[in-house]
């Protein structure tokens, strides 16, 4: 496997693969044809920052049968997306603001698609070519917004409702991976990405149909069922098999 991250100790910013707590830093471009410094560095004293920073976030809702049978709803014939705001993205160990006390805030755990090469009608079979990596990420919902519109991109767009990371890794089979979100400790989604209805490959081809993708650009891709509130003070998780779990605290 082969996890990359970005890291900042002061005005240094960099690139690197992660090795048993070490850093090997990236020489060229992390979307061209990267290869790493031999020597490591202590990865203690370095700041983790979001992995990438996206043109844009597209979100795929409905996209696990156990979510779909929670909530009551029929299956997608087509994946359902939407855009959401790139400065919702928030890092590794930040903080989640919640913008409306009153209002119900839910977490919602996600494995996350980051897109490695332009992209435009790519077919399901070679949708993997352009695939970087992987990451875990949130999809974190304001139901009081949501539910009372019938497009979902502002309740799920305010700053801190996208977190991110810490890594992206590159080398891993996307389709049977457990998914699990833990809030203060106790666990409350627990599925696999086997329930996904629509896979990677083809929620990129289907997205790339619709839209051009760029380096960069972040694919969440659905749900599990276990979906709850979230409320100020809150320790959230994601753990997904194969990455580096996901904590952000809520305020």
């Amino acid at each position: 496997m082969a996890a990359i991250g970005l890291f900042q100790k002061g005005d240094n910013i960099f690139y690197a693969k992660v090795v048993d707590g070490d850093l090997y830093k990236l020489k060229g471009d992390i979307f061209g044809a990267p290869s790493f410094q031999k020597t490591p560095i202590p990865k203690k004293g370095f700041r983790t920052l979001v992995p990438v920073q996206p043109s844009k976030i597209i979100a795929v809702g409905l996209n696990y049968a156990d979510h779909a049978a929670e909530s009551g709803l029929e299956i997608p014939k087509t994946p359902l997306f939407w855009l959401k705001s790139p400065k919702s993205i928030l890092p590794d160990g930040g903080k989640i603001e919640i913008p409306f006390e009153k209002h119900r805030t839910d977490y919602e755990a996600e494995l996350a698609i980051v897109i490695g090469r332009s992209i435009r009608n790519v077919t399901p079979k070679a949708a993997s070519r352009y695939i970087l990596g992987y990451t875990a990420a949130q999809d974190i919902s304001d139901r009081t917004i949501q539910n009372s519109e019938s497009q979902w991109a502002r309740a799920k767009s305010f700053d801190t409702f996208t977190p991110l990371g810490p890594y992206i890794e590159t080398k891993i089979d996307p389709d049977c991976l457990t998914i699990q979100l833990f809030k203060n400790g106790q666990l409350c989604q627990n599925s696999s990405t086997a329930q996904m209805i629509f896979s990677c490959s083809e929620l990129v081809s289907f997205i790339s149909t619709n839209m051009t993708l760029l380096p960069g650009d972040i694919i969440l891709t659905g749900t599990p069922s276990g979906i709850g509130s979230i409320e100020s003070e809150d320790t959230l998780e994601v753990r997904i098999q194969g990455l580096a779990p996901l904590v952000n605290t809520v305020k």
